[in-house]
């Protein structure tokens, strides 16, 4: 049976949500189709693919969750998000500097920074790069190094503009626990009262030339880490493949595990308007049976997502 599509609704209590830095893959728009998933009794919500860490910001911004943890295993990234909530004023100061540096020359500057930030890993570099590099898609060589290019059409976000960025982030995500490393040992962590989202690597999308993270995720063995979490009644929610225009991402996840498949409608594809296609994004979303329960079951959840069961998936 094919899942029910569900149409994004925007929730006027995120109008303001903030967000640190921009990031390709960022789940801030599905955090209004996620923030009704949430159990009003949740404590803490866990984040172990954190990337931009969408979600994470989202419920906290809303009080939704008292706390959170996020976790990824690429290294700089999660060193960037100490800098972010332990001392935004000095990242904000260095971004400013280096903001104001470039407009010499922006193109070579850029590369200067690249360079710098593959060398030395500092944080301010990394939200430079970020800021400016095309359609903020990260990319990395098979060395691990950074190796997207810069969009020469814009300098990156004004160093004001920034600085409000940050320290309405660090604010909104005070006492967030951090994590470098890999997803199990966060996954581990969750409590019956914990809501655990999920954002891992898609399939198709790692072991590529192109790549978009730097590490990839063997299908089967997070299978067995989703089997165990279900074993536990941990509550989670995760986002994993889907199809962009006519192409499809991976296979949909076994139904043995019990989940609620549901497909999301994301919007405008950011990969195929690199390429100069307007396409849009179906994302598989899958609830684990622990929160479908506390959520009043399945009928209840349908019910708060309201999903269009007159407009075919493109699954």
């Amino acid at each position: 049976m094919t899942p029910p599509l569900i149409t994004i609704s925007k929730l006027a209590s995120l109008a303001r949500v903030p967000h640190a830095f921009p990031y390709q893959g960022s789940k801030r728009q599905l955090a209004h189709t996620i923030l009704p998933l949430i159990p009003s009794d949740a404590p803490r919500l866990l984040e172990p693919f954190a990337g931009s860490a969408a979600i994470s910001i989202a419920v906290r911004y809303v009080s939704a969750v008292d706390s959170t943890i996020i976790g990824d295993v690429n290294e700089p990234l999660m060193t960037l998000w100490r800098s972010i909530l332990q001392d935004p004023s000095s990242l904000a100061d260095a971004y400013e500097r280096l903001w104001t540096e470039q407009l010499d020359d922006p193109r070579s500057y850029y590369e200067q920074v690249r360079q710098k930030f593959n060398a030395t890993q500092e944080p301010e570099y990394f939200l430079y790069l970020l800021a400016r590099c095309v359609k903020s898609a990260v990319r990395y060589n098979r060395q691990g190094e950074f190796n997207q290019g810069a969009d020469h059409r814009r300098l990156g976000t004004k160093p004001a503009a920034m600085r409000k960025r940050l320290l309405d982030t660090s604010a909104t995500m005070t006492g967030t626990i951090i994590r470098t490393g890999d997803y199990q040992a966060i996954l581990d962590l969750a409590q019956p009262g914990d809501v655990v989202y999920m954002d891992p690597p898609y399939e198709g999308v790692t072991n590529v030339p192109d790549r978009r993270y730097m590490q990839g995720l063997l299908r089967s063995e997070f299978e067995d880490s989703l089997a165990a979490a279900i074993k536990r009644d941990v509550s989670f929610i995760l986002s994993y493949d889907g199809a962009t225009g006519a192409k499809s991402y991976g296979t949909p996840l076994p139904e043995s595990l019990g989940m609620l498949h549901l497909h999301l409608h994301a919007g405008r594809s950011s990969q195929a308007t690199l390429q100069g296609l307007d396409h849009v994004t179906i994302e598989s979303l899958y609830l684990s049976p622990a929160l479908v329960k506390r959520l009043g079951g399945e009928p209840a959840v349908l019910a708060a997502l309201k999903p269009d069961y007159s407009q075919p998936s493109l699954l």
